[in-house]
């Protein structure tokens, strides 16, 4: 019994389950803008003495919606519009990319590395989740010369940069072509209504109802097409940031670097918000080991003795 005990210890443990990457947290800022746009606008419709039913044409979103895509896919390369749609979950969630997060995992491999070696960093490297830090340390570990791996890494970021600029204007060309698909639109509809001149109140409702296409080419065009875009680009712009605060902390403990320089010189990589958190997370660390470190003053009453 002792000795298959001893050999359970002695058994090499499993590694644990790597946690997957969620999809990150709903972007409330997208969500409200999006409301408030909508709601916004058919307020002041219903307030102008409107109905939403004015404006609910299906006729006329399928007209916009099926050409402005199909326009899309004609000038669009195929392996880009699909990079554009897998993009748009980032218009609506938001990646748990925390700078502070990445800087305080750079500083443990270098805090190791300074201790036993940048070698010791192997085991490490091949369990990071990130792709572009795995590939980085790993670079780093083999003893690949310093300016080779930013040169690889930085091929690497302006290579991604470009595909997110790409995938972006997927959008920006639907914004173009949306509100002129909603006049074609419109003119079909107009068209129809030129049938029936001779009836004034058809004629009447019928300019109405083709004008609804217009509504929805604008309207799609100017309130999610164009911001997506926009919103994608800012997305993948802080992607790019913590991609270079990788690449220059690998690159600092390549150079064997103090980890507390190391890290005075990545905090210039947060933003004033995670900036100012951080000092107020350090504030409140040294406040709480001065006053765990205070001594208690003596209990009211307590004997002279004990107070000695």
């Amino acid at each position: 019994m002792a000795d298959a005990e001893a050999a359970k210890k002695d058994a090499p443990k499993k590694d644990a389950p790597k946690k997957k990457s969620g999809g990150g947290k709903p972007d409330l800022a997208t969500i409200a803008g999006l409301v408030l746009a909508v709601g916004g606008i058919m307020g002041g419709l219903i307030l102008e003495g409107g109905k939403a039913k004015d404006v609910a044409q299906v006729t006329a979103a399928m007209i916009v919606l099926s050409g402005t895509i199909g326009a899309v896919m004609v000038t669009t390369p195929l392996h880009t519009l699909m990079g554009a749609v897998k993009k748009m979950g980032l218009v609506f969630f938001e990646r748990n990319e925390n700078p502070e997060t990445i800087i305080e995992e750079i500083i443990g491999y270098a805090s190791k590395a300074r201790k036993s070696g940048i070698v010791s960093l192997e085991h490490e490297a091949n369990g990071i989740q990130d792709p572009f830090l795995r590939k980085a340390l790993n670079l780093a570990v083999d003893g690949t010369d310093l300016q080779v791996i930013r040169q690889i890494m930085e091929l690497e970021i302006s290579l991604e940069e470009h595909h997110a600029e790409a995938e972006a204007k997927v959008f920006e060309s639907a914004g173009g072509y949306a509100p002129t698909i909603g006049i074609i639109g419109a003119v079909l509809g107009l068209i129809q209504v030129m049938k029936n001149l001779s009836n004034i109140e058809e004629v009447g409702h019928g300019i109405a109802v083709a004008f609804v296409a217009t509504v929805y080419g604008v309207g799609t065009a100017n309130l999610f097409f164009l911001p997506a875009g926009n919103k994608i680009k800012a997305r993948m712009q802080r992607v790019i940031q913590n991609r270079e605060l990788m690449l220059e902390g690998v690159a600092s403990i390549v150079e064997g670097l103090n980890p507390k320089l190391i890290q005075c010189k990545l905090e210039a990589y947060l933003t004033q918000e995670h900036a100012a958190k951080a000092a107020k997370d350090a504030r409140t660390g040294k406040a709480g080991a001065k006053t765990a470190k205070q001594p208690q003053a003596p209990a009211a009453g307590a004997p002279a003795a004990a107070q000695s």
